[in-house]
């Protein structure tokens, strides 16, 4: 299956403005405030996004982070750890070195505590010692029905350890360069997940930041292969986190489209018709953690397909 209805998320403890991802994620931005009323702001929107999810019937496993080590993007699970439907668990190496403090196997010991089945895990970290980084479900989006991996390059994005990954978990590779336009120049995006979104029938894009016409034309032909409605974001738009969403299951099976409120207030009439015909869509404001994390709803959600033991 595409979507899940189960969801793994860190609550923050000491979260702010990372300055070791600041230099490459252009999303992040200084609130001007203390780190202790940052914390508690992004803490505030946490428990109330989560509020959100389980009102609809998502089941939330919600963890604690630890004071220490200082971990200010523990947040943002999804970067370090994937999880599958064959029992596999995917674990990931990192650009930033105080992000690499995220990983923590009393998740795994916890998920099991829990019911569900990990029967392998493969850990491609250690290509950290070698500067080689691939950030989980933020680099790589995987259409888990068609068995393709979308990816975009960047210095959180290793080609040759992104092909890996698509051989060890069976994906074909769709790799492209993806931009935004800062101070006048055009820098790599840092992840794909900002600029794109898989769900089951639709994917949600900002095609202006494929500049290579021949790899804007590749994405579009392997989606519309797989039988993707596109629906088209500005740049504009995935500043807002416009492309930061994740489809998951409610109760009954229903399908939702999960999003920042600043995202679904960027969204132009007729971009919403497009999700609403497949999914509904549910938000959450989430601006201090947005503005300091660089990061929005889907980067704080870390899906859980693993089997539940019979």
């Amino acid at each position: 299956m595409q979507v899940t209805n189960t969801i793994l998320m860190i609550r923050p403890v000491g979260f702010r403005m990372n300055e070791q991802t600041a230099v490459n994620n252009y999303f992040q931005e200084k609130l001007g405030l203390n780190d202790q009323t940052i914390n508690e702001r992004a803490q505030q929107e946490f428990d109330g996004f989560v509020s959100v999810l389980r009102e609809k019937g998502v089941d939330v496993i919600v963890i604690d982070d630890t004071k220490e080590p200082d971990t200010p993007d523990s947040i943002f699970p999804n970067n370090w750890i994937s999880f599958h439907a064959d029992g596999t668990v995917g674990i990931y190496p990192m650009f930033a070195e105080n992000r690499r403090k995220e990983r923590r196997d009393d998740i795994l010991d916890l998920l099991e505590e829990q019911g569900f089945t990990i029967k392998q895990i493969i850990d491609y970290t250690a290509a950290e010692s070698e500067g080689v980084f691939l950030e989980g479900t933020g680099s790589i989006l995987m259409d888990r029905v068609y068995k393709k991996a979308y990816c975009v390059l960047s210095d959180r994005a290793d080609e040759e350890l992104f092909i890996e990954f698509c051989e060890d978990f069976d994906y074909f590779p769709v790799i492209f360069n993806a931009y935004q336009t800062v101070d006048g120049k055009r820098m790599p995006i840092y992840h794909t997940n900002v600029m794109m979104c898989m769900a089951e029938d639709l994917a949600v894009i900002c095609l202006d930041s494929i500049d290579d016409k021949k790899e804007r034309k590749n994405v579009v032909d392997h989606l519309e292969m797989t039988n993707k409605e596109i629906v088209s974001i500005t740049e504009a738009q995935m500043h807002h986190f416009a492309g930061n969403m994740l489809q998951v299951l409610g109760a009954a099976d229903k399908r939702l489209m999960v999003m920042g409120s600043q995202a679904y207030r960027s969204l132009t009439t007729a971009q919403i018709k497009s999700i609403e015909k497949q999914c509904e869509i549910v938000h959450s404001p989430l601006d201090a953690i947005e503005t300091c994390g660089g990061g929005s709803a889907r980067c704080m959600m870390a899906e859980v397909f693993l089997p539940r033991k019979a």
